[in-house]
């Protein structure tokens, strides 16, 4: 019972440093193709993100906490890789030049092991693009996962780098 009571208050913890959310978006108005994302945002804090923090060429959660799970409700294409209507683990390969992105049908308890190495099993990977990196001149504080305008890719900024992933229905 204590073991359990100290992994809550961890937990509790973690969630104020890198607030959880969860956003939706609509790619074809409210009746068509809805995605939801649900992560946890960390902050730069002055840190060195990519190839720091995050190094290079190792999987990252894509956030912290619990790994980042995204939700369709409809067929889609993911990169160009058709994904049926479902909720999936959202993964990552951050590069210098480009990313790839993993979308994995398996559910985990958290992001990382106690290494704080990633727990993707990539046998349940469904799904899986390369996506170049945009260097931008403007610094994102906290890790942002959002949807572009008009709703045709899935975009990751954070610290001055931005990928973006394409979504089709």
């Amino acid at each position: 019972a204590v073991i359990v009571g100290v992994l809550r208050y961890l937990k509790v913890q973690t969630k104020q440093a890198s607030p959880e959310e969860t956003v939706t978006f609509y790619l074809d108005g409210p009746d068509g193709v809805q995605v939801e994302v649900m992560y946890c945002r960390p902050y730069k804090k002055g840190r060195a993100i990519f190839g720091g923090l995050v190094p290079y060429n190792k999987v990252w959660r894509t956030g912290a906490n619990e790994a980042t799970t995204f939700t369709a409700n409809k067929d889609i294409s993911f990169g160009g890789t058709r994904v049926k209507a479902g909720t999936y683990t959202l993964w990552t390969l951050p590069g210098e030049k480009s990313w790839t992105v993993y979308l994995n049908s398996k559910m985990y308890n958290w992001g990382v092991d106690m290494d704080g190495n990633a727990q993707r099993d990539p046998a349940f990977d469904i799904a899986a693009i390369q996506v170049p990196v945009v260097i931008e001149p403007t610094i994102v504080e906290q890790f942002t996962i959002s949807v572009s305008d008009p709703g045709k890719e899935l975009v990751l900024r954070w610290d001055s780098v931005m990928v973006l992933i394409p979504i089709t229905f």
